[in-house]
């Protein structure tokens, strides 16, 4: 006896009326059985290639308050074309430290979830050691600088299979939303302070992306000198609570020959962070691009209101965090007016924005101008 979720008619097996129908869907056929006898069959379904659709935060909250017809609009046709089993929408480890500022995070974040279907990238994290490992790889290997990416870099499950009916939720812990939000507003704030100092800069694009990796590469030396000094002093603590970015080095160290010495491991790593591997990461060239990007256009003369320029990039670490990880493994992109204009800069180069009317028929545009936030 199973629990049927959609019946089709008759059971085959013992002949109850109206008793068998579909049980469930997995991954590449239909469990079918009846809810009164043992009787089950499976039916293979044909093979899928789903197009990956990325929707930023600005998006899915505008769809959850309801108070715009064209993002309602929009999320009933991303929502048909899912059910279709012709796009995915994953939501990420971004959605979830980001929807967690709101008031109404638990609902938002059951929201998201329900879109994606189940569908979740890799976390962010994971990403960028994955693409900085097999970067200083190639580095060693004296293979191109340019990044192969692969599909299987940003999702654990195969997302080119058939949605199941259930989905199931594992939360995760992400930590003081007062404190998160206290940093948020310092981090803009800190941010908008250096527009001043940038509109008197003299620098070109290339040295501003250039400089942007350097001072990645020294936070993450800085962060884990300060994991090291932790742990010589007995605070081993530092296993369990210290950032993330401080065990970049350390994860990027277990990557160098045994061939050589173990006195050169530092020095070697420090010249992979300086060489065009790790620039060209699909994380590190996005972002700092973005980066750069806005430097750019702040010597334009963009954003001399500091009170609207506050405003209107009050998501914008978390907006790079979103592009710069998971945009190289989507075939689209939404992102809200602020960012679509940074992104397509041609120094930035980034597809996806100007496909965002392939998935769904909507004009990007449109809906990025229509934003509350644009």
């Amino acid at each position: 006896m199973a629990l049927v979720r959609r019946i089709l008619g008759d059971c085959p097996g013992c002949g109850g009326k109206a008793t068998f129908g579909n049980i469930d869907v997995r991954d590449t056929y239909i469990s079918r059985g009846c809810g009164v006898c043992r009787y089950h069959e499976q039916v293979p379904l044909p093979p899928i290639k789903k197009k990956v659709l990325y929707l930023d935060q600005f998006f899915l909250s505008h769809v959850f308050r309801g108070s715009k017809k064209l993002f309602v609009k929009a999320s009933d046709r991303i929502r048909d074309l899912s059910a279709r089993q012709l796009i995915v929408v994953p939501y990420s480890t971004v959605h979830e430290d980001e929807t967690h500022q709101w008031d109404r995070y638990a609902d938002l974040l059951e929201f998201i979830k329900d879109t994606s279907r189940g569908h979740e990238f890799v976390p962010d994290y994971d990403i960028v050691r994955t693409q900085l490992g097999k970067a200083i790889e190639a580095w060693f290997a004296n293979e191109p600088t340019a990044y192969v990416r692969e599909s299987g870099e940003a999702f654990r499950d195969d997302i080119h299979v058939w949605d199941s009916y259930l989905r199931i939720d594992v939360g995760r812990y992400l930590g003081d939303i007062e404190l998160i939000r206290s940093l948020k507003e310092q981090s803009v704030q800190g941010l908008v302070g250096l527009f001043d100092g940038w509109r008197q800069s003299k620098s070109s694009f290339e040295e501003d992306l250039r400089a942007e990796h350097d001072v990645v590469a020294r936070e993450y030396w800085k962060s884990y000198g300060e994991y090291m000094q932790r742990l010589a002093l007995g605070d081993f603590n530092a296993l369990l609570d210290a950032p993330i970015i401080s065990q970049i080095i350390q994860e990027l160290l277990y990557h160098v020959p045994k061939s050589i010495s173990e006195d050169q491991h530092h020095k070697i790593v420090a010249e992979f962070l300086m060489s065009e591997h790790f620039r060209q990461t699909p994380c590190r060239d996005l972002s700092g691009r973005i980066y750069a990007s806005l430097k750019a256009m702040v010597k334009e003369g963009a954003y001399t209101n500091t009170r609207k320029a506050k405003k209107r990039l009050s998501g914008f670490f978390y907006d790079v965090k979103h592009i710069a990880t998971y945009a190289p493994y989507c075939d689209a992109f939404i992102v809200d007016k602020p960012m679509a204009q940074l992104v397509a800069r041609p120094d930035v180069a980034i597809e996806p924005p100007r496909d965002c009317r392939r998935p769904f028929g909507l004009s990007y545009a449109a809906m990025a101008a229509s934003s509350s936030m644009a």
